[in-house]
């Protein structure tokens, strides 16, 4: 089932034309680069398949990503597999198969109530006779053409897969409170996992992140791989929540607060709206000190998501007609927004679509 993708010739239109040949990297080839910012292939390339399966993977390293980026969430029997969610109704077939109609339920979920089907109540072999789905059809309706072909894919699978062809991987542990709770830690075999590969020195082209930060402190006591403290744009981490603790993101992304998210994280992952602003008709706003404040704090940068769909850039890239049914999912100018943020002095950057993500790097820096 699993195709190998060794190299892809891309050709983007923009200004002219531009080709890239792009070939199998090798581990850490991004420091090698001297320091240009690491291309992450967000759930593989998602713009061109359905989210973290092989097929997505091989994707994503094809169109040349640095690293590919598995979302963890755990099986009944303690097995760590791919997923955007535990909560699996939306990306696989589990629905079309009557055997597990009794274990659809309802959980509280970092604190608010999800219906469906959870990956914490199969065994990995059940979880084999699933096939992944695309999870957003509306928005990428040519990735559905590969519903049904995948299987979900075990972390030691994406593993292997990034080694046989030279890349890293960046792990997100999701819901780790939650994970605690139910007695499937995921932090255990994730290390663990990354220790049998070989995958566990201080070089090794892994970051390990989190929207929490209880979990990435207790990493920080076992592991010398790079953390990433991820950054939403509002909200709360889930541990403070639990805790009671009123902070939220604001309080990481002060000078003092990214002074004591360096005392545990080596970086910090944040959405676009943090280093860019947008105002209440969706345009950009001038940039926050941000990128240099962390840098100052010795922190790494990178940012998500940039993605193709008009709907999904800022209204500064958004091309063609918004009259046109078709426009939200049409391709803006992706192009213009990453060379923007690149420009801005990132260290990195999560793309749906790596491959134009690669190029454009590659024309601008």
């Amino acid at each position: 089932m699993i195709r190998r993708l060794l190299a892809v010739a891309l050709t983007v239109l923009a200004t002219g034309t531009v080709t890239v040949v792009l070939h199998r990297p090798e581990p850490a080839a991004a420091e090698r680069r001297g320091g240009e910012p690491i291309v992450i292939g967000h759930r593989g390339a998602s713009a061109h398949r359905p989210e973290h399966t092989l097929l997505s993977y091989e994707a994503a390293i094809a169109l040349g990503a640095d690293y590919i980026e598995p979302d963890l969430v755990s099986t009944k029997d303690g097995v760590l597999v791919a997923r955007h969610e535990n909560e699996i109704s939306g990306t696989t077939d589990v629905a079309d198969h009557p055997e597990f109609a009794a274990r659809r339920t309802t959980k509280t979920i970092d604190g608010r109530p999800v219906t469906g089907w959870f990956t914490e109540d199969f065994t990995l072999a059940e979880l084999r006779t699933l096939r992944a789905v695309e999870r957003v059809p509306d928005l990428r309706p040519g990735n559905t053409v590969f519903d049904g072909l995948a299987e979900i894919p075990t972390f030691e699978e994406v593993l292997l897969l990034a080694g046989e062809h030279g890349v890293g991987v960046y792990p997100e542990t999701k819901h780790p409170t939650y994970f605690d709770s139910i007695g499937l830690s995921l932090e255990e075999p994730l290390l663990e996992t990354l220790r049998r590969h070989g995958w566990d020195g201080r070089r090794s082209p892994v970051f390990i992140q989190s929207f929490e930060t209880a979990n990435l402190r207790e990493l920080r006591r076992k592991t010398r791989l790079p953390l990433i403290q991820l950054i939403s744009a509002s909200g709360a981490p889930y541990d403070w929540t639990a805790a009671g603790d009123p902070r939220t993101y604001d309080a990481m992304v002060t000078p003092e607060g990214l002074r004591e998210v360096a005392r545990y994280a080596d970086g910090i992952g944040v959405d676009t709206r943090r280093i860019v602003p947008t105002g209440p008709d969706g345009r950009l706003l001038a940039p926050t000190t941000l990128i240099g404040d962390a840098h100052r704090a010795r922190l790494k940068v990178h940012t998500w998501t940039v993605r193709n769909e008009n709907s999904q850039l800022p209204v500064d890239f958004r091309l063609g007609d918004p009259a046109n049914p078709a426009f939200p999912r049409a391709t803006g100018d992706v192009m213009g927004w990453l060379e923007k943020l690149y420009r801005l002095g990132l260290d990195g950057v999560f793309a749906d679509d790596p491959g134009i993500a690669r190029a454009v790097r590659e024309r601008v820096l």
